[in-house]
């Protein structure tokens, strides 16, 4: 019992840097061996905490929301419901993308690109991740048009999508181009939208 704590120390160091590298180079490569140099630690001992390279994906998958959610998810919880939680929403994801709290941006849109077509565990537990983040944007929406913040004929469920293909392309651009203007103009076409859609224009 005394080594768990230290363990599962262990496992997250593990994890945050196995998480790092997917954001870069997909989790296809991700391997014991190359974390085991990246870490210094025996390829045997990592072998022990995964067991296949499987296990080791769909646990940096389960890591990167975690560190997700922290990030982008719980500081918008401070806000109360409303508009105001939405535009923070925004905001936490596009400094999460700028301030690469992943060296590779955003770690669920490269995974997503990565296993979008191929079917399998690791595909649905990114899949699960992204339509949580979906949903819970569309029902930040939905929270401020029946507070009366939003027109009452905003549709929560395409406002989210609208919303997330701002912040996903300014990730995009920002990778792609080295561009770091791609987060103003998000930032420009968010506020935008979320004004034209607001009741007090």
């Amino acid at each position: 019992m005394a080594g768990r704590p230290r363990d599962e120390r262990t496992r997250s160091v593990i994890l945050r840097r196995a998480a790092d590298i997917a954001s870069q180079d997909g989790l296809e490569g991700l391997s014991i061996g190359r974390l085991a140099t990246d870490l210094g630690v025996s390829k045997s001992g990592l072998f022990g905490y995964f067991g296949s390279k499987e296990e080791l994906q769909l646990a940096t998958v389960r890591a990167a929301a975690a560190v997700y959610v922290e990030e982008v998810v719980q500081p918008a919880l401070t806000v109360p419901p409303g508009l105001g939680r939405v535009r923070r929403l925004c905001e936490n994801w596009l400094s999460y993308s700028q301030r690469r709290v992943f060296p590779g941006g955003c770690f669920f849109f490269a995974v997503n690109a990565e296993f979008d077509a191929r079917p399998g565990r690791v595909r649905d537990a990114a899949a699960a991740a992204s339509l949580d983040w979906t949903r819970f944007v569309a029902r930040a929406v939905d929270d401020a048009r029946q507070l009366g913040e939003l027109a009452g004929d905003t549709d929560p469920d395409q406002l989210a999508f609208e919303l997330i293909a701002f912040m996903e392309t300014a990730n995009a651009v920002s990778l792609l181009h080295d561009d770091p203007n791609a987060y103003e103009r998000a930032r420009t076409a968010i506020r935008r939208c979320l004004d034209t859609a607001s009741t007090n224009r």
